[in-house]
This record gives structure tokens, sequence and C-alpha cells, in this order.
């Protein structure tokens, strides 16, 4: 048995990883060391009074035993007693924070980082003392340690994106994207910290050999380079948040941000479909945000009656006296029959002799008096925003009169039941004013008439068409 373990040893073990091992364990501390010895001392005084020779085997038995009654000693504490007690704590707590950190598994993968630390000095103080075979489990120790730490990384990331999204703090910062690109440089250093284990290399010498592939890096994870700089850009300038509404016709993008990551922004639009956006876009390109109209408690409504041309005249004075009649009107007429009256008196102009004499008041100056006075008794208009009624340049079918005020709501479908109210009145007082509404197609527009038949030869008043 002894030269069993022996010839063991000499196959595993050479000087320079002997004493490599034994630097290392030098440094975890003189009292560490001392108990350890004593330790070991203890254990080999206790096999020769039962008759069992110290061997290179028998080490490497024990320390098997050892290690593999202390790791399941310790999960069993670990998982079974501490773990389980703190998440029934936390499922019967009613503080938020407490219920989120139990999440995403963040103190398993801790309890499981401890063991890897134990497992690893264990190993490390048997590989000192005559079982060299044991280097293998301390290399795989490492790496078992490199991952949990990495993950453990991962969960508690997790956990504040979740904390912060509970807690409203996410709808400020475009979190999600930053911790992406956090967890993709942890999870290249820890990738090459791993390598190094592996090779038995300083992770420095590989981090500094990684410049001559800086190229191919860069070309490889282009976007996730873009991504990170661009949600970094975002968040500083508070460009976009969690919740907005985001206009992009580049896209196809009219919706809800329900998702700002790495490399995409994902909108849910309003027809429930789902548009991914490039995040990098949302700096080159142009976008429209819809946060400020939220904010501000007003939406706009600019949208215009269209009015036939040929309905637009003065109004006599039975007309205007009919007119007179309208409360909103009333106080209009007066002043600006006032007005008109000393102007025309002023320049004696002889209102009989010609229409083309003085001033005069005209169906479509009314009409426009009165809907901006109708808007300014609206409840549901906004007080504190632009309101105003403008004509505005006409076009081949009518002329455009512009409603342009705000909604004293922000809420989408009252917001359009506000305008539907305001332009059902605009175009059923119409005929009040004498005026008729413009559309191609109506007649409403047009005088012209098309003559066929033996007529067609002939023109009637002027307004006739010959059409063959």
């Amino acid at each position: 048995m002894s030269n069993i373990g022996e010839q063991i040893g000499k196959v595993v073990a050479d000087e320079q990883m002997v004493k490599a091992l034994a630097n290392n364990a030098r440094t975890t501390g003189g009292a560490v060391h001392n108990i350890q010895q004593e330790g070991l001392d203890w254990i080999e005084r206790l096999l020769s009074k039962v008759g069992i020779q110290s061997s290179g085997v028998m080490l490497f038995i024990l320390a098997v035993s050892i290690i593999i009654i202390t790791a399941v000693v310790l999960h069993f504490i670990l998982h079974r007693l501490v773990l389980r007690k703190l998440y029934q704590f936390s499922k019967k707590s009613s503080k938020v924070w407490i219920q989120v950190l139990t999440e995403d598994q963040l103190f398993n993968r801790l309890a499981f980082v401890i063991q890897g630390v134990v497992l690893l000095a264990q190993t490390t103080f048997w590989v000192q003392y005559h079982v060299p075979i044991l280097y293998f489990v301390v290399v795989c120790t490492k790496l078992w340690i490199s991952l949990y730490i990495l993950l453990s990384i991962f969960s508690f990331l997790n956990v504040v994106n979740h904390l912060s999204n509970r807690l409203g703090i996410s709808s400020n910062l475009p979190l999600g994207g930053i911790f992406q690109g956090i967890k993709l440089l942890a999870s290249l250093f820890f990738g090459i910290v791993m390598i190094s284990t592996v090779v038995d290399q300083s992770p420095w010498k590989l981090i500094g050999g990684l410049g001559a592939m800086a190229a191919v890096i860069m070309l490889v994870f282009k976007d996730s380079i873009l991504g990170l700089a661009a949600g970094i850009q975002l968040s500083a300038n508070k460009m976009l948040r969690i919740g907005d509404w985001l206009t992009m016709e580049k896209y196809g993008a009219d919706g809800t941000v329900i998702d700002i990551g790495l490399t995409t922004v994902k909108v849910q639009n309003f027809d429930n479909t789902m548009t991914m956006i490039p995040t990098y876009a949302l700096v080159s390109d142009s976008f429209i945000n819809w946060r400020a109209m939220q904010e501000s408690g007003g939406r706009r409504i600019k949208r215009s009656v269209l009015i036939d041309a040929n309905s637009i005249r003065f109004l006599t004075k039975e007309e205007i006296e009919t007119l007179s009649k309208s409360v909103l009107l009333k106080p209009y007429i007066v002043q600006r029959a006032a007005e008109i009256d000393k102007f025309n008196q002023d320049k004696n102009y002889d209102l009989e002799v010609s229409r083309l004499n003085g001033r005069r008041l005209t169906n479509f100056g009314l009409y426009r008096a009165y809907l901006e006075e109708y808007l300014k008794q609206h409840p549901s208009v906004h007080r504190g925003m632009t309101c105003m009624v403008r004509q505005m340049a006409p076009d081949f079918s009518a002329i455009p009169l512009e409603i342009y005020c705000f909604s004293n709501t922000v809420v989408w479908k009252k917001y359009e039941e506000i305008q539907s109210d305001i332009f059902d009145h605009s175009y059923s007082v119409l005929n009040e004013f004498f005026l008729s509404a413009g559309q191609s197609g109506t007649g409403n527009s047009s005088t012209v008439t098309l003559v066929r038949g033996p007529e067609a030869n002939m023109i009637d008043g002027g307004n006739s068409v010959v059409s063959n």
C-alpha cells in the first residue's frame, strides 16, 4: 500500500508544483497553518494507535472522506436550515425589498460560493501534505468559485432591477441596458479568470494579450458596445424611460416602451404588436417621445373644419340680428359692429351704393369668432394653454378653418371624445352661419354642370361646360 501511494505521488506531483502550493499555503496565515498541522498530527497519532500505518493512499482516502463529510454537512446547514428559514421569513414579511432579495437565487448562489471556499481551503491543505492528486480538485474548485461569483453578480443585478421596478425607480433610468452591459463585462472578466486558472497563468497577462485582438472584439461585440454607450446616453440625458409613449416611423413603432435592453428597445404598439428597435438607433436617429405631453396635463387638438368658399359672403342686417341672439356671439357682434360703423363713418363710405364700399361682417368671420368663444367656454378645453381658431391656406376643394387648442386630459379615450364633441358641434352649426362644408365630390365646392345630348352645344348662364 505504501509503494502504491508513493508511485501516485511521483506521477502526479513534481517539485515546482509542491513548492508553489506550499508558498500559497503559507500566505493563508500562520494561525490557520498551525491548526491544520496540529489536526494532521492528531489524525496520524490516532491512526497509529489503532494499528493503521500512515501512507499516501491512506491519506488520500482520509482526505476525500473528510472533504465529502464536510461538504455534505455544510450543504445541509446552508440549504436545509439557513436558506429555508430565510425564504420562510421573506414570504411572511410585508416589506417589498425583503421579498425581492430572496428572488433570483441570490443567497442560494452565495451559499455555493461559501461551500467552494471551504472546499478550496481543505483541498489546498491536503495537497500541501503529500496528497498532490487532489490538485485537480483545487483547479475545479477555483472554477466553481469563479462561476458562482459570476452568477451571484447576475442575481444581485436582477434583484436591484426588480426592486427598482417595484419602487418605480427604473421609470427614470434605463437600468436594464446598463445592467446587461455590466453582465457582459463581468462575463468577459471571469471568463479570463477561469481560463487563467486552467492554464495556471496570471489573468492580467491574458488581459494584456487581448490588446492585439481588440479589433476582432470590437467587430464581434459591435452591437453590444454601441448599445451600452447608447443606454448610458439615454439615461444621462433622460431621453427615454420605460412606460414612455414612443413614435418612430422608420421602424413602424407607435406605442409604449416596455423594456430598454443592451442591444434592443422593446415597444408594444397600440395594436398589440411588438417592435424591436436597436438601442443605438435612438441616439443616431430621431424619434418622438410623448412623455412631456403626458406630464403637461394637456394634449393638443389640431384639426380643420373645411368650408366651401362659395358659401362665404357678407351678412345682412336681418341675419346679423338673428345671430346676435346667441349668448356667445352677442358681445363680439356688438363690439365689432360698433367698430365697423365708426370706421365707415370716418371714411364717409356709402354702403348702399356698392357692396364693395366699407367694411362689413361676414358669415365666415362670425363663425370663426363663435368657435373661438365656444372653445373658451368648453369645460374640457385646457385654460392655461394656447386656444385659437385660424384660417389656413385654401386648397382646390375648400378653405380649412383650423381649431388649435388643448384638452385638459391626456387619457387617449377621453381625448378622442373631447375632440369628436368639438367637431360635431362645429359642423352642426354651419347652417346657422349660412355656410357649407367643403369636400370633393359633393357639389358644394363647384358650380360646374355637365351638359349632354342635343343641348351640348348650348351654354346656359355661363355655368355649363360643353362636352360630347
